[in-house]
């Protein structure tokens, strides 16, 4: 199987014969919005659901509106301040502050160590009408998960929980805590800030088919990698790749080419293999689905859109892949690059995006059963994969592999 002889964690290994962290671990059914303000000025923020309690599929009956109230003591281990050789119930532990907590949204830290059941049971007896567990991981700033039950008693008490349970990332809550800072603040006035600095009410409600973010590399970690759940709707997917036809031909990556985006490798070997690719030039995105794509890719990623490349579509058929190589153009280096998938292929059948040289461990994304992450066509600007270039250094951790699409007679 191909190999990466290149630097880095790879080390010349086969790429079949690495360890690979798959993601995307999310999914759009588990992910919810916490969101304050009024019509002028809405903040949100994104949130995992857990496994148990209420579900995103139940809609109202999902939803909440209330105060948020820091918990008390804020990672929940209430066990800690009892006195030496006191005789409580685990099962009745109630939060210092049960009075302010009941009927509002708990904030509560997972810094305790403390599991999602143990800090719902909390919540729950504290007469909670929702938990919010934030995520502590100082590595991880913006990762979040769906909490889930730890062993069969936690599975059988999970069965009771009638409250939503949802996790937000350490950056998420420190948002949410200088909600109402205001720029000229002085510490002491930060400090006075009623409700801990957080907004009077909040409500939280299912995502739905919003764009989401999954984090995937830590905060140090070279290349940073994030997954945008939801990004183009099916009817866009489809649109693009309508765009393209007609105008597919080889990918020849063994010639630099300016116009058509394509960097020739510096051995000269073919590393494109049975990928047919299109250039969409600037002008031809200009319907109204175009210009929807680009405004929302824009308001997602904070990309201006007049800062993208052309968009190339990139079909892949049986036994097609892309030997490892960097994305980059012939006449400069991008700061960034996304990887929009425009359709589906049946799981385990390849197509897998691979970041074999990845700082700390690797990286592989398979195919995925929404249009953005799942494979065939792949479509790529300036902006592929999220891969990011740190204070205009070129990383070779960088390097990426598209895994090769196993024969099928499910794949066209």
């Amino acid at each position: 199987s191909p190999t990466n002889s290149g630097r880095g964690a790879a080390n010349g290994r086969s790429l079949s014969d690495l360890d690979y962290e798959s993601y995307p671990m999310r999914t759009a059914a588990e992910a919810a919005v916490v969101e304050w303000g009024h019509s002028a000025i809405i903040s949100a923020l994104d949130a995992a659901v857990a496994s148990f309690g209420p579900q995103t599929s139940r809609g109202a009956y999902f939803e909440v509106e209330a105060s948020p109230v820091l918990a008390d003591p804020v990672d929940g281990d209430v066990e800690r301040l009892l006195e030496d050789g006191s005789a409580v119930d685990p099962a009745t532990f109630k939060l210092k502050n049960s009075d302010q907590v009941e009927g509002n949204m708990v904030v509560m830290t997972n810094a305790a160590g403390m599991t999602g059941v143990e800090m719902a049971r909390i919540a729950k007896n504290s007469g909670a009408a929702a938990l919010m567990v934030v995520n502590t991981d100082k590595d991880h700033p913006d990762f979040i998960y769906s909490m889930e039950p730890e062993d069969d008693e936690e599975e059988e008490y999970a069965k009771t929980v009638d409250i939503p349970v949802v996790m937000v990332s350490r950056t998420s809550g420190n948002v949410l805590t200088t909600a109402t800072v205001v720029e000229g603040m002085t510490e002491e006035e930060m400090k006075n800030l009623p409700n801990h600095g957080m907004p009077e009410r909040v409500r939280l409600y299912a995502g739905g088919d919003r764009p989401f973010f999954e984090d995937v590399t830590a905060a140090t970690a070279l290349p940073t990698v994030y997954l945008i759940h939801n990004m183009l709707t099916d009817a866009e997917c489809t649109d693009l790749i309508a765009s393209a036809g007609g105008k597919f031909k080889e990918l020849d990556d063994t010639k630099t080419s300016i116009l058509e985006h394509i960097t020739a490798s510096s051995d000269g070997k073919v590393k494109a293999v049975g990928i047919d690719r299109a250039v969409l030039w600037k002008g031809q995105l200009h319907s109204h689905a175009g210009k929807q794509i680009e405004e929302r890719i824009d308001q997602v990623t904070g990309y201006p859109a007049e800062h993208f490349s052309d968009w190339h579509v990139d079909r892949f058929r049986s036994g097609s892949f892309f030997a490892p190589h960097f994305d980059v153009l012939p006449t400069q280096i991008p700061i960034a690059s996304i990887s929009v998938f425009l359709n589906d292929v049946p799981e385990e059948s390849g197509g897998d995006i691979v970041y074999p040289n990845g700082e700390s461990f690797f990286f592989f994304i398979y195919s995925f059963v929404i249009s953005f992450f799942s494979f065939l066509f792949a479509v790529s600007s300036s902006l592929r994969g999220f891969v990011l270039q740190r204070f205009g250094i070129f990383s070779c951790r960088s390097i990426l592999y598209y895994w090769p699409l196993i024969p099928s007679d499910k794949i066209r």
